[in-house]
């Protein structure tokens, strides 16, 4: 099932997206539901609408945080010069970095090498804490793509990444959220301007997404809408203003979105 969040007008509504015989065959609708499904359900109102008509947003507004993980394909740490860590390497990006598709990547003047990092993301479903690796399936919304942006050259030069990895705009997520997928068969495709620059199925991940979740929930209360990001493949590099970056995770589909300059 694809959840979509989307705008076609003032508020932000949430709708399950499928095909409906009243509109066509071939032709996608989002199917209006009558709140947010993390805390409402998939009730719906029995509105359609054609997905051509609306504009998607972010799937999810972290009400809490993003939690990334780093180094967390053994290929990525190498070209990063460093060891794949012994435990999930954990840090976060604020939620005022959230932005949706086709939304604008700002280039920040403070940086000169503001990189790519596309990855699968996971959304968690309700209050959980101390979760094992068997059980993290049942905190499981459903699975999104992401690009974790970063301001490389500030990451270096502080020593901690909290403001190579939080500006505004550096959390792209979407396009919706997929409740059906599986995280062990899947691959993370990125693409600068048309070039894929990433590609690597997510069976190479280091710590697998019941691992992830574990980890996490073993220090830190999850939430629900939360959003973890699980690492990106090998392959990141720099983009500029002007330039488009897309990427793909297979099962869930393509988020795009372009640099423009601060």
């Amino acid at each position: 099932m694809r959840i979509a969040r989307f705008a076609d007008g003032d508020d932000p509504r949430f709708g399950v997206i499928g095909e409906s015989a009243d509109h066509g065959p071939g032709v996608d609708v989002i199917a209006v539901l009558k709140g947010d499904p993390l805390y409402a359900g998939l009730e719906l109102t029995g509105q359609k609408i054609p997905l051509a008509d609306v504009r998607l947003l972010a799937p999810v507004i972290p009400r809490s945080k993003v939690i990334g993980i780093g180094k967390n394909y053994a290929d990525h740490a190498a070209e990063m010069g460093g060891e794949v860590p012994a435990e999930p390497l954990v840090f976060l990006k604020p939620n005022t970095s959230v932005i949706g598709p086709d939304e604008a990547i700002v280039y920040p003047t403070s940086s000169e090498r503001v990189d790519y990092e596309g990855e699968l993301a996971v959304v968690i479903s309700r209050i959980c804490k101390d979760v094992s690796a068997a059980d993290a399936a049942k905190v499981v919304f459903g699975y999104t793509v992401a690009n974790d942006v970063t301001a490389r050259d500030l990451q270096a030069s502080d020593g901690q990444w909290a403001r190579a990895k939080g500006f505004d705009t550096f959390c792209p997520l979407g396009p919706w959220i997929e409740t059906d997928f599986d995280p062990a068969a899947s691959r993370v495709t990125t693409a600068l301007d048309g070039d894929v620059v990433q590609d690597q199925p997510t069976t190479d991940m280091v710590f697998d997404v019941p691992t992830i979740i574990a980890y996490v929930s073993s220090f830190m209360t999850l939430l629900p809408g939360d959003v973890i990001l699980t690492g990106t493949p090998a392959g990141i590099g720099p983009m500029r203003p002007g330039q488009s970056v897309s990427v793909t995770v297979d099962g869930i589909g393509t988020l795009t979105n372009r640099v423009v300059a601060a």
